[in-house]
């Protein structure tokens, strides 16, 4: 059968299964940031027409040693073409890495940075090798994005949405999504993200309100032949975490939402989100990784461990940001199988590690091979799923 999206034909193979990702031993799921290809609205913040390129490309080193400006390995490629996606996809397969996490954006009642996804990850001839799902990531806009303004953190778009626009997104994402055959499932369920639980809660007008519109959006995956929904949230604040300042709950963990809106799991999408950025790569780690036993105990469905590459936003601001130095292939392998272990020892299925990212270029986390490592996170990642645990 086929189905049409934008720009394109897509081939669907039907009863499609991932199987050269189900020899995986972890689903290693890196975030995708869908920044480097071109689109009108990107030319706001991005006029040169070669999207965040842009701001990688002028990042220049703050102070003596700061490892600036990062080079990717593969040149400045276009992400919207299939065979630019190929390459990313043959890599992270060959490497561990079975599953991509797109960033997916709505805003002023359409999507944004949609054509990594749709003209390049999905028109790819080795889709097939690798699963996907998607984070809606329903933050607001800013002037973060442009180079010339960054500091003023002035909102250009909300993320919050009302009703009738969730019900469309949710239409959406089920026709032209959840329906694809590497879609990654829990339990026959597609999996889908929020990271900011704030902000869908603001704008959906309370816990109530979302709890109705998220059992209407699991309705109508059912109505479509899926068992259900997934609905994993991200965790980020200070320690202990929130889900991003959900108003009205008072515990300290917030379990309290995550039993009202019937949400599925938790994970991370960056440690910076909860442990300062500032010094080095180790103590950061480990930090990070402390809070893992006590969000298992304390909140009622899985949480889904995360490691992070590093962080360092330089390239996006004027003035010295904090960031994280001593970040390392091998030190990035020692908290990845810190998480396996994890996994393991607490009976964890499905054995899902979130990983940011596959090509957080502006913020300094990226799997993808640049100058200075080549394939040594990739590398790091493949010696990991081999090993005997």
């Amino acid at each position: 059968m086929r189905a049409r999206v934008f720009a394109g034909t897509i081939t669907l193979k039907k009863n499609t299964i991932c199987v050269f990702a189900d020899k995986m031993k972890y689903d290693i799921a890196a975030y995708y940031w869908p920044a480097y290809h071109d689109e009108p609205r990107w030319r706001r913040f991005m006029p040169e027409g070669h999207g965040e390129w842009e701001t990688i490309r002028k990042a220049k080193p703050k102070f003596p040693g700061h490892e600036q400006p990062r080079i990717p390995a593969w040149g400045y490629e276009d992400e919207s073409d299939p065979h630019a996606m190929e390459r990313k996809i043959a890599a992270a397969t060959a490497n561990g890495v079975n599953t991509f996490i797109f960033d997916w954006y709505w805003y002023e009642d359409e999507p944004f940075l949609e054509d990594a996804l749709v003209k390049g990850f999905l028109n790819a001839q080795n889709r097939d090798d690798m699963r996907f799902c998607l984070m809606w990531a329903n933050h607001d806009a800013t002037t973060g994005w442009d180079l010339k303004h960054a500091d003023e953190y002035r909102l250009v778009w909300q993320g919050a949405v009302e009703r009738p626009v969730f019900d469309k997104v949710a239409g959406r994402l089920i026709e032209r999504f959840f329906c694809q055959p590497n879609y990654y499932r829990i339990e026959g369920r597609p999996v889908f993200s929020i990271y900011d639980l704030g902000n869908l809660v603001k704008g959906l007008g309370g816990i109530a309100a979302t709890r109705e519109a998220l059992d209407d959006f699991r309705a109508k995956a059912m109505a479509a032949g899926f068992p259900g929904l997934h609905i994993q949230a991200i965790l980020w604040g200070c320690i202990p975490a929130t889900l991003s300042m959900v108003p009205g709950d008072r515990s300290e963990t917030q379990a309290n939402t995550v039993e009202a809106l019937g949400l599925d799991s938790l994970t991370n999408y960056q440690w910076c989100h909860y442990v300062r950025p500032a010094g080095d790569y180790i103590p950061w780690a480990e930090k990070a990784i402390s809070a893992w036993d006590k969000w298992t105990s304390e909140f009622s469905v899985p949480f889904f461990p995360h490691v992070s590459v590093g962080w360092d936003t330089n390239p996006r601001f004027e003035k010295l940001c904090d960031l994280i130095t001593g970040s390392s292939p091998e030190r990035f392998g020692r908290a990845l199988r810190k998480a396996m272990d994890f996994i393991d020892a607490h009976g964890i299925e499905p054995r899902l590690i979130t990983v940011n990212a596959w090509n957080e270029w502006s913020e300094s986390s990226y799997l993808e091979p640049d100058t200075a490592h080549g394939m040594g996170y990739l590398e790091e990642i493949k010696k990991a799923q081999n090993e005997i645990r």
